[in-house]
């Protein structure tokens, strides 16, 4: 494909095609993605263009080029001496045997791709670049012909006008798939790291194993069972079903030790998330393919409308006869300055402009542990002025610890801990793992204890639990959760409570049969850096927002030390979705940043959802951005990328637009009245070639962004302190 108009053929035949819900071209990489229907590949090739199905494997990742025609060599130059010591028109009779073959051999291409463009009733590059050679080469047919059959015709021939703009305009193709090529190093690299191959296991009824065979990493299947060895590479997504040994995650948590392995991996995810995210078009793409639709028309018009012009002018006089070069006419000067037109307008940089900045920033965050979810997220998260933050497992640790116990009845304290445990149990929360993880405490004499049954478990989302637990009615939450259910707070209990949130610690009550029996302080640190990361957004001009489930006396105190002003406390899942409404009705472009399933509705309400990447699956997937990392620090990463990718996409609209807004006019003769400078047709189409080429350059920069300078500071202060 050669612009946006290709791309939007393309994607307007395949949506057609019954069968089809959706349909995505993406015009950088020459793939189309869609729901899958066998006769697309044909609907595409009919709209003249080739098509063949890919894998996820390294074919995906080669450029192919081929220039349809024939070979030259020395010999060339040779020939193109001798034709010097020939009379005029024998020379004028050679160039246009020398460029027949690169017209409509080498240029096939050209022509194939303007007729099946022309036959959709839409126009592209090809169709441009057709006229344009068209026009030099069958004027000068006839400028030679004319010559042959008249001695006193002193016309002059474009042959080579048409040849070096096909020579150029294919080395400028040339040219820009190498450097296309290099905006999708990010996936390459990724899938370096899956290893060829893999050892497949064979099972009998009973799973025992009974062959081991080594097959190519591209072929396993679902359900297969895979043996890896200690200090192997994954060969693929999958669960442990057996064994237990480390992985090296350096890749995606930044963490070089090995993690104990019991689940699945991700680097098929990543990959898979990664090139989604490299297809999904941004909406600022809309303004280039809105253009793209009227820019070849509207080009074939200026360039019809500048030979018209010029050669009206020279036929009634309306410029003295010294402007005409001695080997032109009017007509030919008029040629000239339209073909100049046709060729000189590039389509394909306003459609490289917003793909490949997209593509290296997506790729490049990827580097940087930080998974962005395609332009969409890419484009709001530029526009970000307000990041309301998640408490547990964002701000802080997400490792909740039970640091103090308090009995207000005359009870066991293991068997108090066995009914809280035992309600517990059920519970995903991350405050309920740390109470059930030191329940254990006191059930060590037990490899893996196994609680009392808890019946008709309820689970109060943001406030606790309840459960009969031994025909005992069972409450452990906040205070809100006992107040609710007319349970009276003793006044030892919330001294108890104060003095808890006061350390910035949360207060957990206990009631058994409508009594508060207990209290406990579970502490959950704060992540490094999180004050320098609240500070940073500040200077970003970022507004930060805490939203959390937990107690107000938790939360005030959580907020003071890392910064925040505006806190809230005590919420539901669905109250944090409506606070980040209202902050959006009030003007504000809000990100979330959470990693519990309680977060997942603001997530998706948010203009852009960013998930701990160590948080739930839920979170994950109801987000734009995913902070694999799970460092604060990344927040800011993904924010300032994003501000960098889309000044990027902002230059190269100016680049592309400011090229076309004055190439145009230089093309069309704007300073030949006053300089005598005019632009040959083939420097023109070696303009427009250069044009494309600047703008992936322009995209390529990105490939050397780094991230603010406070938080390599604060890198290297984390690890002093360890």
């Amino acid at each position: 494909m050669t612009c946006a108009a290709c791309a939007g053929s393309v994607e307007k035949a395949v949506k057609r095609l019954p069968g089809i819900r959706e349909a995505a071209v993406d015009f950088l990489n020459n793939r189309t993605q869609v729901l899958f229907y066998p006769s697309f590949v044909n609907a595409i090739e009919d709209t003249g263009f080739g098509a063949i199905l890919i894998s996820t494997g390294e074919d995906m990742y080669k450029i192919q080029l081929k220039v349809d025609g024939i070979r030259t060599d020395n010999s060339m130059r040779m020939i193109e001496n001798s034709l010097l010591a020939l009379p005029g028109v024998q020379r004028a009779i050679l160039r246009w045997v020398l460029s027949t073959p690169v017209q409509f051999i080498i240029g096939r291409r050209f022509y194939t791709g303007a007729y099946k463009a022309l036959r959709h009733h839409s126009a592209n590059m090809d169709v441009l670049i057709a006229l344009g050679t068209n026009a030099a080469y069958f004027y000068s047919v006839y400028s030679v012909l004319r010559a042959a059959a008249s001695p006193d015709f002193t016309g002059t021939d474009f042959f080579e006008t048409s040849s070096m703009l096909i020579s150029f305009i294919l080395l400028g193709k040339y040219l820009e798939v190498l450097a296309k090529g290099k905006t999708s190093e990010a996936i390459a690299k990724l899938m370096d790291l899956a290893p060829e191959t893999a050892i497949l296991l064979t099972l009998d009824d009973e799973g025992n194993v009974i062959n081991e065979e080594e097959i190519d990493g591209r072929m396993i299947q679902k359900n297969d069972v895979i043996k890896i060895i200690p200090g192997a590479k994954v060969a693929s997504d999958g669960f442990v079903i057996w064994g237990q040994s480390h992985v090296n995650e350096s890749m995606i948590t930044g963490e070089a030790r090995p993690v104990a392995k019991r689940k699945e991996s991700a680097l098929a995810q990543i990959v898979r998330l990664v090139e989604s995210a490299q297809m999904a078009k941004a909406p600022v793409q809309k303004f280039a393919d809105r253009i793209s639709k009227f820019f070849v028309p509207l080009v074939i018009i200026l360039s019809f409308s500048t030979w018209l012009a010029w050669f009206l002018a020279g036929e009634f006089h309306g410029y003295p006869e010294s402007w005409i070069p001695n080997s032109m006419d009017s007509f030919q000067l008029a040629l000239q300055f339209g073909i100049s037109v046709i060729v000189i307008a590039c389509p394909c940089a306003l459609g490289l402009a917003t793909p490949t900045a997209v593509m290296v920033g997506t790729g490049v965050g990827a580097s940087q542990g930080v998974l962005i979810k395609g332009g969409q997220a890419l484009e709001s998260a530029h526009k970000v002025n307000c990041i309301v933050f998640d408490k547990t497992g964002t701000l802080t640790v997400g490792k909740p610890v039970v640091v103090n116990t308090k009995l207000f009845k005359n009870m066991v304290l293991r068997d108090f801990y066995e009914f809280v445990a035992a309600a517990e149990v059920n519970s995903e929360h991350p405050l309920a793992k740390a109470i059930v993880e030191y329940a254990k405490k006191f059930r060590e004499d037990e490899e893996t204890p196994v609680w009392p049954e808890a019946r008709d478990f309820v689970s109060v989302t943001g406030h606790g639990v309840k459960a009969i637990v031994r025909n005992k009615e069972l409450i452990v939450g906040n205070r809100s959760l006992m107040l609710d259910h007319n349970i009276a707070i003793p006044a030892d209990a919330e001294e108890m409570l104060a003095e808890i949130e006061e350390m910035a610690q949360t207060g957990i009550l206990i009631s058994i049969d409508q009594e508060v029996t207990g209290v406990l302080a579970i502490s959950d640190p704060l992540k490094p850096g999180a004050r320098e990361v609240i500070s940073t957004l500040k200077s970003m001009k970022v507004r930060s927002i805490m939203v959390t489930g937990d107690n107000w006396g938790t939360a005030n105190s959580i907020a003071r030390e890392v910064g925040i002003e505006t806190v809230m406390a005590e919420t539901k899942p669905e109250q944090k979705a409506e606070k980040v409404k209202e902050l959006q009705a009030s003007g504000y472009v809000v990100a979330m940043v959470g990693d519990g399933i309680n977060d997942s509705p603001a997530l998706v309400a948010a203009d852009v959802g960013m998930a701990i990447g160590a948080g739930t699956d839920i979170a994950i997937e109801a987000a734009d951005i995913v902070l694999m990392k799970s460092n604060l620090e990344d927040v800011i990463t993904a924010i300032d990328l994003s501000r960098k990718t889309f000044s990027r996409i902002r230059l190269n609209y100016i680049w592309a637009l400011g090229y076309n807004l004055l190439g145009i006019p230089i093309a069309a003769g704007a300073l030949f009245p006053g300089t005598g400078f005019r632009l040959p047709p083939w420097i023109a189409g070696a303009a427009m070639a250069a044009s494309s080429v600047s703008v992936v350059v322009c995209s390529l920069l990105l490939k050397n962004y780094k991230r603010p300078r406070m938080l390599e500071n604060l890198e290297i202060r984390a690890i002093r302190i360890e």
